[in-house]
């Protein structure tokens, strides 16, 4: 049995080769809580042993981030530093790879004014889009890990004194870390995605139906429309893997082709808040309607964010009998979450998932039935009672999902 250490170090040697797969001479850019000073080291270390010429780290301190949102005016959330978005927008342009750690206090921001969040964000995204543009067209290589925090871990196991170990031990799991060779571990995986997401390619479904308890959604799909999962490669033919742990395969609804009812089966953490038992009643596209138990105001702020947040940009599905999902556990972090549940998500499709998508114009991406927004926020709508019927463009139907797993 592998020990801690050797765990931790596989983990980073896992993100570095396999999730951005630092090349020869390429800068890394490593976004971090505080919290993960060892590990990020460890990643620091592992992408130079790689060869990368130089890496940068940006320390992040979520409970500073929240004195600020407390206590600064709402005028200061107006404007994004320039300094910080032209560093980002150069980057990309010189290839740099993105790397961050995301482990947050779920609850954190929730005492924290929705506007003064939702103003943030949209200063931010607007500032960032030529680097939202690159990442999400997958130009450049860029990946997302998790390490555990203490607030994290305590909201997840409801204060066990043994929480952080408890969710160290989940990680290491689902990022498969714990087997002998997570790398050699990870390219099975990663075969394995690609059967489904080449199954659903060459079948070219028209709509998906989603079923279960709350639910009974049409979503059309464009025609052009193509499947992703595991990894890609990006504008210089590098493969890499955007999420760790990933078990989804993904694309994007038309936009104004989505009807019907669904209802979430998962707490959604957004920006520090956490939003639950949501309900959405969707008519050509638009969610005309829709409801929380918890986080109604963050919702609303969220949905309202520009003319295309209140529209969905991804149909993603996952199995409910996928790893992450057979731990039993709310992870209150969508990296996780979404990986172990049907998701849906509001705002910005990626344009990967449309054959050609990366070289249109906006106005060309648009007319495909394309959404845009500043956002991109995924929701967890699978379950073990999920029922997915697909149809072709001749009519026929064809069961995908049957009782939450896959039926082909």
């Amino acid at each position: 049995m592998k020990l801690f250490n050797e765990k931790l170090k596989d983990y980073a040697k896992l993100a570095i080769k396999t999730g951005i797969n630092i090349q020869p001479g390429q800068n890394l850019f490593i976004t971090s809580p505080i919290e993960s000073v060892e590990f990020t080291r460890l990643l620091t270390k592992e992408a130079f042993l790689a060869g990368a010429k130089d890496v940068y780290v940006d320390w992040k301190d979520e409970i500073t981030t929240h004195i600020r949102f407390s206590e600064a005016d709402i005028s200061v959330f107006e404007t994004f530093p320039k300094w910080i978005a032209d560093g980002k927008n150069d980057m990309v342009k010189e290839n740099t790879a993105f790397l961050t750690v995301l482990a947050n206090d779920p609850e954190l921001m929730k005492d924290i004014e929705p506007k003064k969040m939702s103003t943030y964000m949209k200063a931010a995204t607007t500032a960032l889009k030529e680097y939202r543009e690159y990442t999400m067209s997958s130009r450049v290589a860029w990946s997302i890990v998790s390490i555990p925090t203490e607030a994290w871990a305590k909201k997840v196991f409801n204060n066990d004194p043994d929480s952080v170990e408890k969710l160290w031990d989940a990680i290491f799991k689902v990022v498969r870390v714990d087997q002998e060779d997570p790398i050699e571990a990870w390219k099975e995986h990663l075969e394995n995605l690609s059967i489904r997401t080449n199954f659903l390619n060459d079948k070219k479904f028209k709509s998906l139906h989603f079923i279960s308890e709350g639910t009974d959604l049409i979503v059309e799909l464009p025609e052009k429309h193509y499947w992703q999962g595991g990894g890609k490669n990006n504008a210089h033919d590098t493969y890499f893997v955007a999420n760790i742990p990933t078990e989804e395969v993904f694309t994007l609804p038309k936009s104004n082709g989505v009807n019907g009812k669904v209802k979430s089966t998962k707490p959604l953490n957004y920006m520090g808040n956490l939003i639950t038992e949501m309900e959405f009643t969707f008519k050509d596209g638009k969610a005309i309607e829709f409801n929380a138990k918890e986080g109604y105001d963050v919702l609303k702020e969220m949905l309202e964010t520009d003319e295309g947040s209140i529209y969905l940009g991804e149909v993603a599905l996952v199995p409910y009998h996928s790893p992450i999902s057979e731990l039993d556990i709310i992870f209150y972090n969508t990296l996780f979450d979404e990986n172990a549940s049907c998701h849906l998500a509001f705002g910005r499709a990626y344009p990967t998932s449309i054959v050609g998508g990366p070289e249109m114009t906006e106005e060309e991406l648009k007319n495909e039935g394309v959404n845009n927004s500043l956002i991109h926020v995924d929701f967890m709508i699978g379950n073990k009672d999920t029922q997915i019927i697909g149809t072709l463009y001749d009519g026929t139907e064809l069961q995908i999902f049957r009782d939450g797993d896959w039926a082909i």
